[in-house]
């Protein structure tokens, strides 16, 4: 597999966002959380009303940047992220996965810069995420992009 890019999510990459996002949270907390919580998580994060009006606000809204989708070279959907910088100064990741076949290949990282450079274009000097757990297993992926720890579950780097 090989990253053919990032760019920025289609009408009709809703639902695509919606079943990946699912299936990776459903994968990704498999014996971290249980049965209520998984499924909190994956209605608050993959509900497909929302994740399309929020790919058709036009023009954006007040402090929401977008969903990104990376494609691989055949034009499959192999991770998803979303942000925006709800405060002045400050963007927020608030989603950012990557298909389990495709971890460790680039992905992540070319998500999270694309949505950096969103965010810096919006004059956020740092960025935030909100981990679900406090043990997440995207703790390390963070950590090797030089995020540190601000409480709980709570992660930021400067931009």
């Amino acid at each position: 597999m090989q990253l053919a890019g990032v760019r920025t999510a289609a009408a009709g990459d809703a639902t695509t966002i919606s079943r990946l996002l699912a299936d990776i949270i459903r994968s990704s907390y498999a014996g971290i959380l249980d049965e209520i919580p998984m499924r909190r998580l994956i209605s608050a994060q993959c509900a497909l009303p929302r994740i399309r009006a929020e790919i058709e606000i036009p023009g954006g809204a007040p402090g929401w940047l977008g969903w990104l989708v990376a494609t691989d070279d055949e034009g499959a959907v192999v991770g998803m992220a979303a942000g925006g910088v709800p405060v002045p100064g400050e963007g927020e990741v608030y989603a950012l996965a990557v298909t389990p076949g495709s971890r460790r290949t680039g992905v992540g990282t070319a998500l999270l810069t694309a949505a950096s450079e969103r965010m810096r274009a919006y004059d956020a000097h740092e960025q935030r995420v909100k981990l679900p757990v406090e043990a997440d297993p995207a703790l390390p992926f963070y950590a090797d992009q030089g995020f540190t720890a601000l409480g709980p579950g709570r992660l930021a780097r400067p931009l």
